[in-house]
């Protein structure tokens, strides 16, 4: 018994392994070839540079654009996160604590969002986005990924919020406490830790997006990060070590907030399996 169980253990771990350098590894790559030129990166793309050239990542670190589209990612992600969190929350709130005809009804309309990918719907989108003149205009990015953000957020947090045993509700009553009352200043401090996970996933979710931004952002002084990584490889197609070493910087804001937000995440996503 004790040896199947070691034998399971060394599987998992090297199933673990396995995906780790998966992951690892092709970005340890990509920071290393950053450092070379490109000829050496065509003769030895293998081998560390013979002559480390830390230009490729000083000239990105001092273009002002690059720093601009961080900028951009960074204001859009935090709008869509806030309108997504804020709108999700008070939805999640009627549809899990208030019982009327038809509550199911409009919770699976939410649900049956999910179903619907963003491509689906890019030609009315951009219709309805010049129509309000909202093209050039980081409105245009954030209110569509909030709506897009709405069903997963409103699932996640009517979860939570039903979890929330009702006799905190109904004591709250009795001391003289409102309906909005309650909502604000007891269940959305005792539902940190979902709210925490849906900011998370917004972030993560608006700064990855590519495709929106690219649709609405003609003027290159609202470009996103994910855009300019394609405009840059466009522009420097063939010099592919300068290419790799802007990669490599754009993914670090992505890299640094994902290890700081981790465990948040991971606790939201376990806190409402663990109420009773």
């Amino acid at each position: 018994m004790n040896a199947r169980r070691t034998a399971r253990g060394l599987s998992v771990h090297a199933v673990i392994w396995l995906i780790g350098a998966f992951v690892v590894v092709p970005l340890i790559y990509a920071v290393i070839s950053g450092f070379k030129s490109t000829g050496e990166l065509t003769t030895n793309p293998f081998g560390l540079p013979e002559h480390w050239k830390t230009g490729n990542y000083t000239g990105i670190l001092r273009d002002g654009m690059f720093w601009r589209q961080i900028a951009n990612s960074a204001g859009i992600a935090i709008g869509t996160a806030s309108c997504t969190v804020a709108v999700s929350a008070m939805a999640a709130f009627v549809l899990a604590r208030y019982a009327f005809r038809g509550r199911e009804l409009f919770y699976t309309l939410f649900t049956i969002g999910l179903m619907f990918p963003f491509a689906v719907a890019v030609l009315p989108l951009f219709l309805l986005l010049r129509n309000f003149d909202l093209l050039d205009n980081p409105l245009g990015v954030i209110l569509p990924q909030a709506a897009f953000g709405l069903p997963m957020t409103i699932i996640i947090l009517r979860g939570f919020f039903r979890t929330i045993p009702a006799e905190v509700e109904e004591a709250a009553i009795v001391d003289g406490c409102g309906k909005f009352r309650f909502f604000w200043t007891i269940l959305l401090p005792m539902a940190r830790p979902a709210l925490g996970t849906v900011s998370v996933l917004a972030i993560v979710t608006s700064w990855n997006n590519f495709f929106l931004p690219l649709l609405v952002f003609n003027d290159p002084k609202w470009q996103t990060i994910p855009v300019g990584v394609q405009q840059f490889q466009g522009q420097y197609s063939t010099d592919y070590a300068l290419v790799l070493a802007y990669i490599v910087l754009a993914m670090v804001p992505a890299l640094a907030f994902y290890a700081v937000a981790e465990r948040q995440l991971i606790g939201g996503l376990t806190a409402g399996a663990t109420k009773g």
